[in-house]
């Protein structure tokens, strides 16, 4: 699989997003990517954060007890400790490495609360849609540590975290049928090139996090830095190159769902009428 097709098409770079420092929680410095007004969204995607700190005030009061209904977050924990508690009983230690495909469904009450007091804290958080037919199960958890979470290494000076999707044989083990989702972590050597064909008519991103690269070939190519990301478009064939100093991505891709999208705060619905449905059901202990 993701072999290289003569028919595929290189990916173009239709946009490049730098994120905007904001906070959420009771504090948490974030850089929000996807889900400001630089770009609120890429269906299936409703937002992208990246946190990353050595200071312990930055992430130290945490995100305590907040509701979600009609969507998937998904945490990926990079460096640092992080305790997750739900009100139907579920409670998790998200460590290094660690990933937590927690699908809101109907809705939950949560709390994500650091597990240290020192060191250095770095992650992702992104949000993924669900399509209205999904909108109300129950809430489930895919959770993985770090061990669980596949490498594939398919050329040299290419390491690559199968989180979900394929690359070559190796699978990551989540399994969202509705938006078919890749989520990849890729480190590249300096100098390092490497080619992935992203599934067809999905909406991708790549994000650099070390490092810089570039995404294209010839005349098309284009320059990342840390802490940009590229907007892919235009084809299906993902050509990557690090720069000097070596690189690390997140290459992430979803089936996008091309339904309405109603939104407010912690709750994600296609309609106003099921927006304040959920406010109603939340206010009332229905979560």
């Amino acid at each position: 699989m993701n072999t290289v097709a003569t028919s595929s098409h290189p990916v173009r770079v239709a946009r490049v997003i730098r994120g905007r420092p904001t906070s959420d929680g009771a504090g948490v410095k974030l850089t929000r990517v996807i889900g400001g007004p630089d770009l609120p969204e890429l269906d299936p995607f409703l937002l992208l954060d990246e946190f990353g700190t050595d200071r312990a005030e930055d992430y130290l009061a945490g995100f305590p007890s907040h509701p979600h209904r009609g969507f998937e977050t998904v945490t990926y924990m990079l460096d640092g400790r992080m305790r997750h508690k739900d009100n139907h009983g579920n409670e998790g230690l998200l460590t290094p490495g660690s990933v937590q495909w927690m699908t809101a469904g109907r809705g939950l009450v949560h709390s994500e609360m650091p597990e240290q007091e020192s060191g250095r804290m770095r992650g992702f958080q992104l949000w993924v849609n669900l399509p209205a037919r999904d909108k109300m199960t129950d809430p489930k958890y895919q959770e993985y540590a770090p061990d669980r979470i596949p490498v594939a290494n398919p050329a040299a000076g290419v390491s690559v975290k199968v989180i979900a999707g394929q690359v070559g044989e190796v699978v990551g083990p989540i399994v969202q049928p509705a938006t078919d989702p890749v989520y990849l972590d890729v480190a590249l050597e300096a100098g390092t090139a490497w080619e992935y064909l992203l599934p067809e008519g999905h909406n991708a991103f790549a994000y650099a996090f070390e490092g810089a690269a570039t995404v294209g070939e010839g005349e098309d190519a284009r320059a990342l830095e840390t802490h940009e990301m590229a907007v892919l478009g235009g084809g299906d064939l993902l050509q990557l190159r690090a720069g000097g100093k070596g690189a690390r991505l997140i290459v992430v891709a979803g089936r996008p769902l091309r339904e309405p999208v109603m939104r407010h705060g912690p709750f994600v619905m296609n309609t106003k009428q099921e927006l304040m449905q959920a406010f109603v059901d939340y206010q009332e202990g229905r979560f």
